[in-house]
C-alpha cells in the first residue's frame, strides 16, 4: 500500500480484485488477520520468454524482494544538523557574520529539535543559516524605519467634533 501510494485498506483489495479480475496478478485474499494474502504477479517485459531463477530448482517464477527498489544511499549535501555550537560558530565567522547571531540560531533550532515548524526535519542547515542572517538584516532595517516614523499621529488633546 505504501509503495503504491493508497491509504485504505478498502482501496488496495478493491484494486487487486480488480487488477486479478483483468488477470494481471493472480490474488488470493486471506481472511484470517494473522495470516497474509498471496499475491502472484507474472513479469511484464518485452521478451520473448518468462524471467527465470535458475538458482531455485522448481524454475518457478523470478522473485524480486520488494525493497530492492529503495536506495538508502544517504546524499552527501545534505547536513541536517551541526555537530556543535562550534561548527555554527565557525560557520557563522567564516561568512562575517556576529557571533551573537550564531548563537541565537543555535540555541533557536536546538531548542525545537531541528526541525522547521515542529515537523519538518532540517535538511541543509548552512541554507538554514543564510536565511536567518537575511530575515535578520530585514528586521533591523523594518525596525530602523519603524522607529524613524510615527504610525499612529495622535495627540493628546482630541477634538472629537471634528469629522473623520
Amino acid at each position: 500500500m505504501k509503495l503504491s501510494k493508497i491509504g485504505s485498506k478498502s482501496t488496495y483489495h478493491r484494486c487487486t480484485k480488480e487488477l486479478h479480475h483483468y488477470k494481471y496478478l493472480i490474488y488470493e485474499p486471506s481472511h484470517n488477520p494473522f495470516k497474509g494474502s498471496i499475491i502472484k504477479m507474472l513479469n511484464f517485459e518485452t521478451t520473448s520468454g518468462q524471467a527465470l531463477d535458475l538458482a531455485v530448482p522448481n524454475q518457478g517464477q523470478a522473485l524480486v524482494p520488494s525493497n530492492k527498489h529503495i536506495q538508502t544511499m544517504k546524499n552527501s549535501y545534505k547536513l541536517p544538523k551541526p555537530k556543535n555550537e562550534n561548527e555554527v560558530l565557525d560557520f557563522f565567522k567564516k561568512e562575517s557574520w556576529t557571533k551573537l547571531e550564531a548563537q541565537k540560531f543555535y540555541n533557536h533550532y536546538q531548542a525545537v529539535g531541528w526541525k522547521i515548524g515542529g515537523k519538518i526535519k532540517i535538511e541543509n542547515w548552512h541554507a538554514l543559516a543564510r536565511n536567518w542572517i537575511l530575515k535578520s538584516e530585514e528586521l533591523k532595517t523594518e525596525k530602523q524605519v519603524s522607529q524613524n516614523q510615527d504610525n499612529l499621529h495622535t495627540v493628546r488633546n482630541k477634538n472629537y467634533n471634528q469629522p473623520l
